[in-house]
């Protein structure tokens, strides 16, 4: 859980929330076909759940800072090198405008190409 402090209290962000941030920006990115599971139990889970932005996403932190892992799934005939490098940028973008937290790492797992 990221926590910040102001002389108008305390915020606190959790990590489910910076997944679903992340997911959305991933998703969004030019040749993600879509997110892969991050585990058969974690499939099972998120069929019951309305909302999928988190689906292939997992989030944590130290000392404050981001580290997020994606599974991706990747369209067929699209460089992976340049995707991966275009995802970085769009969700390390859109995680620290929304949060104000920096993220420390990306870990992109190209799970299927679709």
């Amino acid at each position: 859980m990221l926590k910040y402090e102001s002389e108008l209290g305390i915020i606190n962000i959790t990590t489910d929330a910076v997944a679903k941030l992340a997911g959305s920006a991933a998703t969004k990115s030019f040749g993600v076909a879509g997110m892969a599971f991050k585990s058969a139990a974690d499939g099972i889970v998120s069929l019951l759940k309305p909302d999928n932005l988190e689906k292939g996403v997992r989030a944590s932190t130290i000392e404050n800072e981001i580290i997020i892992d994606l599974h991706i799934i990747v369209t067929l005939g699209i460089n992976i090198t340049e995707i991966v490098r275009s995802i970085t940028h769009n969700v390390i973008y859109a995680v620290e405008k929304a949060t104000g937290f920096k993220v420390r790492t990306i870990n992109v797992f190209v799970d299927s190409v679709k």
